[in-house]
């Protein structure tokens, strides 16, 4: 993570956006997994008070907020502001971002509702949430994540991380392989 100046540990007012440039993403995305596998571990264990302790941990970790910023600012809908019209675009305003991401007095604000056209000429309703809004949901994901991949069945592909079409094809052709291998063996 970015390094602190003595400037702003006293206090004074410090250049969010030599912050923001001067992270190592590599040692910020290696702190939130490493917390991840604790939730992990402790889940398969079913230690669930310590579930809930290493997930505030979590949640409330700088590394984890400088992550969920960095993932709503850098993917396709970071152009398109919420109700409120605020997008983050500048490094000083992904710092102050940041700042930003507490729980207490959070709420979440209303969607903003347009209608894109579709192929038969109608039209369907997408709802878009500010980026605060966005932000939350991106910090609190990464602490029910680790819940949900440990807890879920080995052998489901669909809406999951790090598992695409080409996996769950993989597994059938070694399932169907190794199904039709044994009826080989059999006939000879």
């Amino acid at each position: 993570m970015g390094k602190q100046t003595t400037a702003s540990k006293a206090g004074a007012p410090i250049n969010e956006a030599h912050e923001w440039n001067s992270i190592e993403w590599k040692a910020v995305q290696k702190q939130v997994r490493r917390l991840q596998m604790r939730i992990a571990k402790a889940v398969q264990e079913n230690r669930w008070n310590k579930v809930k302790a290493l997930q505030y941990l979590l949640t409330r970790s700088l590394a984890a907020k400088l992550w969920a910023v960095k993932r709503v600012t850098s993917n396709k809908g970071k152009k398109t502001p919420g109700i409120d019209g605020v997008l983050w675009q500048g490094a000083r305003a992904k710092w102050q971002a940041v700042q930003s991401l507490c729980r207490r007095g959070y709420h979440a604000q209303p969607l903003r509702r347009i209608y894109i056209p579709k192929k038969n000429g109608k039209k369907r309703p997408l709802s878009i949430p500010t980026m605060m809004d966005r932000a939350m949901q991106a910090l609190y994901k990464q602490a029910l994540a680790p819940i949900a991949e440990t807890l879920a069945d080995g052998h489901s592909y669909g809406f999951r991380e790090c598992r695409s079409c080409a996996d769950a094809v993989a597994a059938l052709f070694n399932f169907l392989s190794n199904a039709y291998s044994d009826e080989a063996d059999r006939l000879n």
